[in-house]
């Protein structure tokens, strides 16, 4: 006689949750392996000069191998400590802000239409040309580090989130108007709960963007952090150092994306269970 073993009641979700906090890292992995075949084949394509392009096995050895490795180490993290403080508050504030302007502009149309023309403008003015002024205005600190990575992150976020704002069921939202809640408790009860993957997307997106505002303000204004250690270094030709820390923003870059995806995971399992994350 023979007999079926099942999965216990508890495990489906418990293996769906694993496989979702899994496969980021899988992923991490996986870019970095592409990054490196990539990194390669470029070097080999453009026959570049030894000097000037560093291989993988340089930075490596560079940072990992080499009599001075530990020091090497050092110098990149400290630099990289400063670059993602500023990369996280600009992160931070874009994404709040994007959050908290759209659903100001679903809620009233006249603010939209006389907001969204202005944010188009800012949109279309380059960064670099605009980073004097920010630094006139706010200094060559964090503030003005903030501003600069946030208005990256702000402008693709507002998009994503009002079209993720106005996707909430209308059925949903005139019920609760009809039993008396008004704009802001519709846009928190129904609203925000429907944008959550708009936000998980926003904040995915968000990531890249909110690291090259920071290198951006540090190579133009601060004077800080990797941005300005990279721009040092291709003056002083130093270029182990420039390949490393290119290759540890990479590294960092598609970690945090992923970390951003198992949270995602994490969150559209309670909040949203019928939608796949990525989607």
């Amino acid at each position: 006689m023979s007999t079926v073993t099942g999965t216990q009641p508890g495990s489906a979700p418990a293996l769906r949750f694993a496989a979702g906090v899994l496969r980021p890292l899988l992923n991490v992995i996986v870019t970095m392996a592409a990054v490196v075949v990539l990194w390669i084949v470029f070097l080999e394509v453009y026959d570049l000069d030894p000097l000037v392009a560093k291989s993988p096995v340089d930075i490596f050895h560079y940072l990992f191998t080499g009599t001075d490795a530990d020091a090497h180490r050092s110098l990149v993290s400290s630099g990289l400590g400063r670059t993602l403080l500023d990369a996280g508050f600009g992160f931070v504030a874009g994404l709040v802000a994007a959050v908290v302007v759209a659903v100001v502009f679903v809620l009233s149309r006249s603010v939209e239409q006389a907001l969204l023309p202005v944010a188009v403008v800012l949109r279309s003015v380059p960064l670099v040309a605009m980073t004097p002024l920010i630094t006139l205005v706010f200094g060559r600190g964090l503030m003005a580090t903030t501003v600069i990575s946030g208005l990256i992150v702000f402008f693709p976020a507002l998009v994503t989130m009002a079209f993720g704002l106005r996707s909430a069921s209308r059925q949903a939202a005139d019920l609760c108007r009809a039993y008396g809640a008004g704009d802001w408790t519709v846009a928190r009860k129904v609203m925000l709960p429907s944008a959550v993957p708009a936000f998980f997307a926003s904040a995915r997106v968000g990531v890249p963007g909110a690291l090259i505002g920071a290198l951006l303000a540090e190579w133009l204004s601060t004077g800080q952090g990797l941005g300005y250690a990279m721009l040092k270094d291709s003056s002083t030709f130093d270029y182990d150092h420039l390949w490393a820390s290119v290759a540890v923003l990479t590294a960092v870059s598609a970690l945090a994306y992923n970390i951003i995806a198992a949270v995602e995971t994490v969150a559209l399992a309670r909040f949203a269970p019928n939608i796949r994350p990525g989607t």
